[in-house]
């Protein structure tokens, strides 16, 4: 299949959408997300136990739990994207190791794996996600009684 410049392009500009939620997300800075997301997006992390909604409900909430963690990575990679003009599907593997401090001076390692289910949007200001679904695929070494803080 040959792929026209601006299927390459917009490939391009959808992988590097993709970076810099991790990015953003890994660094732990919120507002850096209005780049990647739509001001209207729906965004579902229910799947381990996290909130559901828009933007702004989204940055609340990881406000309030990602400090529960030492540190963290969204390795993301096997990206499959469906271009149709100014719009796109794609879904995006994730390994995420989370570290949790466990008061003693020990830190405690787990691990989730996911699989991003996104609709992209072309804006004026460049791809942004539209719609990002998790959709667990495993957990591993979590501790036991652990949960998302909810508060």
């Amino acid at each position: 299949m040959t792929m026209s410049l601006q299927e390459i392009s917009d490939r391009f500009e959808i992988q590097d959408l993709l970076v810099a939620y991790s990015h953003a997300i890994d660094s732990r800075n919120w507002d850096a997300l209005d780049d990647v997301f739509t001001p209207d997006a729906f965004i579902d992390y229910t799947a381990f136990g996290g909130s559901s909604g828009d933007l702004a409900a989204t940055k609340k909430f990881l406000a309030m739990a990602m400090p529960n963690f030492a540190s963290f990575q969204h390795m993301v990679a096997t990206s499959k994207i469906t271009l149709n003009g100014d719009e796109a599907e794609g879904s995006t593997i994730c390994h995420n190791p989370m570290v949790i401090d466990k008061g003693t001076g020990e830190t405690h390692v787990f691990f989730c794996g996911l699989w991003y289910l996104d609709k992209y949007m072309r804006t004026p200001k460049g791809w942004r996600i539209k719609q990002r679904v998790e959709k667990k695929c495993y957990m591993h070494n979590v501790p036991p009684g652990f949960a998302v803080p909810d508060k």
